[in-house]
Order: C-alpha cells, then structure tokens, then sequence
C-alpha cells in the first residue's frame, strides 16, 4: 500500500505543473509568502475569538458580536493559507508525504476543527444565555484555551516542516 501511494505521488511530482512550482525562482517564495499571511490572518483573528472565550480579551464584547466582525476575514485567512498549502504540497508530494511535522500539522488542524465544529454543535447553541458575562461557562473557556494550543501546535508543526530531521521511511 505505500509503495502505490509512493509511486502514485513520484508521478504527481513528475507532472510538469509539479516541477515548475517546486523550481520557479519566484513563485515558490511566493506561494510560501501567501501561505504566511494567510496563516496570520486566520490565526491571529482566532486568537482574538479564543481569547474573548478564555476571558482574557474583548471582555465587554458580546461573543456573538466578535464572531459576526471576525469570522468573514478568519475564513478570507483560512482558504488563502488552505490554497496555497495544498499547491505547495502539490509542488513537493513525496518531500510531504515521508515528513512527521507535516503529518503532525495535518492531525492538529483535523483536531482544532473538530474542536470548533463541537463548540459549534454543543456550546455556542446557548450563546444568548452567557455571551454578555466577562467570563464564559466553562466548556465555552475550555473550548478556547483547547483552540489556542492546537492552533499553536499547528503553526510550530508548520515552522518545523522545513527542518525535518526525522523522515517516516
């Protein structure tokens, strides 16, 4: 089964598409350029909802009120950092696929999702009812301090798949 998927994704990596990605002077630069900003766009305005939820920032500001303001631009963030980083995987498939930190970032966004998604679901139903408090039910605190760390998890994952000392071989 490996060897198929290694041998399907030496054939992306041969594609031509693939090589002019991966060899152009300055388009690859450029692409990791977008995926940075992209990445501090929806990072940083995840934070401020984060924060608000944990009780450290935007006290007076009603949860609903941040999350209509912010969300626009975090999903603005969130498709520029997820376009540019599946064409970077594209230009390098074999480099990705046998790195740990990218596997590691993988499993932390899956997890930060399905931590907003349960948020979503469960907590942020009975906004109306806790939103005006400066501090927040304990399940909407503990949503975002969970938030926090696996965002965080994801960008030093991110940093470190440039610096892969351990290969999955």
């Amino acid at each position: 089964m490996i060897e198929a998927v290694g041998a399907w994704l030496e054939w992306v990596e041969a594609l031509p598409s693939s090589t002019a990605i991966r060899e152009s002077l300055n388009g690859y630069p450029a692409l990791l350029a977008l995926h940075v900003i992209g990445m501090c766009l929806f990072a940083g305005l995840v934070l401020m909802m984060d924060l608000r939820l944990v009780g450290i920032g935007n006290r007076r500001t009603p949860f609903s009120e941040l999350q209509r303001r912010l969300f626009p631009w975090q999903m603005v963030g969130m498709v520029l950092s997820a376009v540019t980083g599946l064409i970077l995987v594209y230009g390098q498939p074999t480099r990705f696929f046998t790195n740990i930190f990218f596997w590691l970032k993988t499993v932390m966004m899956i997890l930060a999702g399905v931590n907003a998604l349960a948020f979503h679901k469960s907590t942020y139903r009975f906004v109306a009812r806790w939103e005006a408090n400066p501090i927040l039910p304990l399940e909407a605190r503990s949503a975002g301090v969970l938030s926090v760390i696996l965002w965080a998890a994801v960008i030093v994952a991110g940093r470190l798949i440039a610096y892969n000392w351990w290969e999955l071989r």
